[in-house]
Order: C-alpha cells, then sequence, then structure tokens
C-alpha cells in the first residue's frame, strides 16, 4: 500500500501542477468570437426539485432567432434581461454556438475543456491518494 500511496500523490503533484499551468494558459488565450445580433424567441426558466432535500436548481433556456435559425443561447444566468422580441448581443464562437457572454466562449474552447478535466482529475487523485496513505498507515499500525 506504502507504494499505490506515493504513486497517487505524485499523480496528484503532477495534476495539480498542470491544472495551475493550464489556468494561466486559459487565462491568457485569445478567444475568437463574433459579436452578433439575435432576437429573443424565448426564455423559459426550468425548475428541477431534489427529492432528497428538497432544493430546488434553476436551468435557464433562452432560444434565438439569429441568420433566419432557431438556435440555444449558452451560457445564460437568469431570463429576465431576455424578453420575447428584444435584440440582444451575442457572441459567436468558431465553432458555430451563440454564447449571452464572452466566458461562455473562452470556457468552450478545447484547452478550457483540458483544464477541467485536469481540475476534477487533481480532486479524485487527492482523494485517492488519502485513501491510500490511510490504508498504509492502518497496514503499519496493524503490523506494530
Amino acid at each position: 500500500m506504502k507504494k499505490k500511496s506515493i504513486i497517487s500523490w505524485c499523480i496528484f503533484a503532477v495534476c495539480l501542477i498542470t491544472t495551475v499551468v493550464l489556468w494561466f494558459m486559459v487565462d491568457a488565450q485569445d478567444v475568437e468570437y463574433e459579436e452578433v445580433e439575435a432576437r429573443v424567441v424565448s426564455a423559459v426558466t426550468k425548475q428541477v426539485k431534489n427529492r432528497s432535500n428538497g432544493t430546488t436548481y434553476d436551468f435557464y433556456e433562452v432560444m434565438v432567432d439569429y441568420n433566419g435559425k432557431t438556435v440555444e443561447l449558452e451560457n445564460v444566468h437568469n431570463t429576465y434581461q431576455y424578453p420575447q422580441g428584444k435584440m440582444v448581443t451575442a457572441y459567436l464562437a468558431n465553432n458555430g454556438r451563440l454564447f449571452a457572454n464572452v466566458e461562455g466562449v473562452s470556457s468552450s474552447t478545447p484547452l478550457a475543456t483540458v483544464y477541467f478535466v485536469f481540475l476534477f482529475g487533481s480532486f479524485i487523485m487527492l482523494f485517492v491518494a488519502l485513501y491510500y496513505t490511510g490504508k498504509a498507515n492502518q497496514e503499519k499500525i496493524e503490523a506494530k
């Protein structure tokens, strides 16, 4: 178990360092997008209730008309800013997706996706390393 613990801590360190480096790279990247105008077709707030604890979560679905097509506006944080018929500024990413803000464009890049993978991997490896360290310590105690 001691060997697994050491390997887990090494993998965690690599993931953490990679996450930090990627964060700086994502922050410094120059995302390409185009500001466009779109007309709001509909804006709906959907609520999902967690049955186990009773809390509700809001999901916002805003549909806009852009170039004669109805598409979803992504990364929307509310619906009250999007009354039906209103012309809004949207951000068209290189992949053809429309976003409500620039942060949505930058968080949808491949580099940002890799960053999030390493971020979650770091958390997972932290718990794995702690688990194997605890197991190794428990075996050490039992051996005495």
